[in-house]
């Protein structure tokens, strides 16, 4: 009985959530959106199997709640664990206030942050230390507090899941994570939207008072805190159903398979299905976006890719010319944004030595990266494929044996390697490459004399471009083609780099000392290059991941995806502009195209040189999916929304006609519906062949 009292904080709490819980699928149920009847069957799923997932859910989020009231004690205060401790905790606010740590070579907020938290702690156990008369209030008084966050943070959920499904009629899914991702955009929506300030003023008092009788049923567990034993005992309990949980929640996962897709969304536990969401990062284009049937979408786009025929994208690349294997290097540059570059209107000369290869390359002067991540270009120039609601193929879980640039290039017998400066684990580089027969080449692979520098993301990129020449040069001896893709990592925050490079200092922490920083490390790299044997008989491909900053006055700002990208290639690519609008995933397929290349394609990238491209570029968020062409702009987005906007340029009278970049983006007066079914045909049948796994490698 005693064990039961010990635990009141753990069951009220418990108690509230499901009540909230089971009240919100009450209403749901009634909601106008939830546009269906329900059998018998369908309600005791919805608020038995509903009930037992809750339990277990909140057996999982109050683990924060186990950690807070299992280490509450009078005897870590006693001497001298109390005044170690607390000098544990001082050093620590002092070393993090240093500036030396891990966390300020990142930068940003996190440094703060840590300091916060640490500052805090240490506060808290101070006051706990020194003034023991004051003790039992200060620990009511902060167990109030945490009480109060639950409650909140309950009550807060609720009303998060009646919003959402208020909009989308579903649980969480990956549009709430992405409500993540762009935080300031979100809130501004939900402060328009919405009366905040009453719901908010509602929900505080509602909190406070049930706070209040929460508190006071449970306040005996720091009026009489519960000995070792009995905590030890405590913890075996809650131990135990966490172990339970962590079973039975994915095995009721499994029972939402009703029929009725409103019984399964309403059975669920929403916390559960933004993990999910999370996890599996994809959200359900046909369910969301505005459809048409597959063969029209299919139909549609053979308008645009002429050779294609029935539901895929399977045709055959054909060349007249004979086939010539040279060695490919692609250079996917971290943050690249046109606008850094001189012909693009900079004039802080932080790109010389680009703006220098620019003039001796194949340069593609109106090209868009498909989205704003950098696992988005590598998805663009691996796949050549459209980027698709959610996240990146990059980081789902069926990121494997895809019909890739590295499967043609095997295809043709040449070596194919990732290289990448940082630890390939991050953004789930190292699974997908790997997955898609790549060799991986990153800094674990790195011995301790070939890193001169190296901050949170992984070596400079002079190291890394020092590294890949040695590669390259084993790999010439093995008299067989080579093709690596490397990834640049010093254009990133914390801006990092070697002192004494360029003219502004690697401390300053400066992105335009990332970006010079980089270009003079591509300068070191082909200044490598060109002394190597293998150089003349190698293309090099150079273009940006995505551009530095994606934020803008509308949905896609097109001047945020506009990014440099060139060949070069002496004495075989002839240095000339290409000027024609062109997406990121046709960069690949018209390398191939200069390499005449003879294969069985599925891009939908398409070879720009070709007399049958027909202009255009994808460009996208998570859930926001655009189209460029005819200087309009569609997008389509959840909820069956479309929207155009007609691209008024805004010239630059000291730019160069070919590289103007900045556009205003008015709303379309009529709709062109053309170019609406040409936008869904692109996103539908991309979809779609993902989820039917039509896009998997030719063997």
């Amino acid at each position: 009985m005693n064990l039961i009292k010990k635990s009141s904080p753990f069951y009220y709490l418990l108690f509230f959530y499901i009540f909230i819980s089971f009240f919100l699928r009450f209403i749901l149920i009634f909601h106008p959106i939830t546009q269906t009847s329900f059998i018998w069957a369908d309600t005791l799923s919805i608020f038995l199997l509903g009930f037992v997932s809750d339990f277990f859910i909140f057996v999982l989020l109050s683990s924060f709640l186990w950690l807070y009231l299992i280490f509450i004690s009078n005897a870590k205060y006693f001497k001298p664990y109390g005044y170690i401790i607390f000098g544990f905790l001082v050093m620590s606010v002092v070393y993090i206030s240093s500036g030396q740590t891990i966390l300020n070579e990142y930068g940003g907020a996190l440094p703060a942050i840590a300091l916060s938290f640490v500052m805090l702690k240490t506060i808290m156990f101070g006051l706990f230390l020194f003034l023991p008369k004051y003790r039992n209030q200060i620990r009511f008084w902060l167990f109030t507090f945490v009480i109060f966050c639950y409650v909140v943070l309950i009550l807060q959920n609720g009303i998060s899941e009646y919003f959402f499904w208020n909009e989308f009629g579903v649980k969480y899914n990956f549009i709430a994570v992405n409500y993540l991702v762009y935080t300031n955009e979100v809130i501004g929506n939900i402060m328009e939207s919405y009366p905040v300030i009453p719901l908010f003023s509602a929900l505080f008092i509602i909190a406070g008072f049930v706070t209040f009788l929460i508190v006071k049923k449970s306040k005996n567990y720091i009026e009489n805190i519960p000995t070792v034993v009995e905590k030890i005992k405590l913890s075996g309990i809650y131990l135990l159903l966490f172990g339970l949980s962590l079973l039975a929640i994915p095995f009721l996962s499994t029972k939402e398979n009703s029929n009725n897709v409103f019984t399964n969304e309403l059975q669920a536990n929403g916390i559960y299905k933004f993990y999910l969401a999370f996890m599996k990062s994809e959200l359900d284009y046909l369910k969301f976006y505005k459809t048409v049937p597959n063969n029209e979408a299919f139909a549609q786009l053979k308008q645009q890719i002429t050779t294609i025929s029935g539901e895929t994208t399977v045709r055959q690349i054909k060349n007249e010319a004979a086939e010539n294997h040279k060695n490919v290097v692609l250079i996917t540059i971290e943050s690249y944004s046109a606008e850094f570059m001189k012909m693009y209107g900079n004039e802080k000369n932080i790109t010389p030595f680009l703006d220098s290869l620019a003039t001796k390359s194949l340069v593609f002067t109106n090209l868009y990266a498909v989205g704003n991540r950098t696992v988005r270009g590598l998805e663009a120039v691996t796949l050549c494929f459209p980027p698709t609601a959610g996240e990146s193929v990059v980081k789902r879980e069926d990121n494997k044996n895809k019909f890739s640039t590295g499967n043609i290039f095997k295809q043709k017998g040449y070596a194919v390697k990732f290289m990448y400066g940082g630890d390939a684990f991050f953004d789930n580089m190292g699974d997908f490459f790997s997955g898609n027969g790549y060799e991986i080449i990153d800094k674990k692979t790195f011995k301790p004399n070939e890193i001169t520098f190296a901050n949170i993301w992984g070596v400079c990129d002079e190291d890394m471009f020092t590294k890949a020449i040695n590669v390259m040069n084993k790999e010439a001896l093995a008299n067989k083609p080579f093709f690596n893709h490397i990834m640049t990592v010093s254009n990133h925050r914390p801006f990092t780099y070697p002192n004494g490079k360029i003219d502004i200092p690697g401390d300053a922490k400066s992105r335009d000392g990332g970006v010079k920083y980089t270009d003079y490390a591509m300068k070191k790299f082909f200044e490598m290059a060109k002394k190597q044997p293998w150089f003349a008989n190698t293309v090099f491909v150079i273009l940006a991941d995505h551009c530095a900053s994606s934020a803008g006055k509308t949905e896609l700002p097109a001047d945020k995806y506009r990014i440099p990208a060139m060949i070069y290639s002496p004495e075989f690519v002839e240095p000339r502009k290409y000027t024609n609008l062109m997406s990121q995933i046709d960069v690949m397929p018209t390398v191939f195209g200069l390499l005449n290349f003879d294969y069985q394609s599925k891009f939908f990238g398409q070879d720009v040189l070709k007399a049958d491209y027909k202009p255009r570029a994808l460009i996208a968020t998570y859930q926001d999916l655009g189209l460029i062409k005819d200087n309009i702009l569609t997008i389509i987005s959840p909820k069956q929304i479309v929207k155009q906007f007609q691209l008024i340029l805004k010239p630059n009278k000291k730019v160069a006609t070919d590289f103007q970049i900045f556009y205003d983006e008015i709303p379309l007066a009529k709709e062109r519906t053309d170019l609406v079914m040409e936008t869904i045909s692109y996103y539908q049948t991309a979809s779609v062949m993902l989820k039917k796994k039509k896009y998997q490698k030719i063997n």
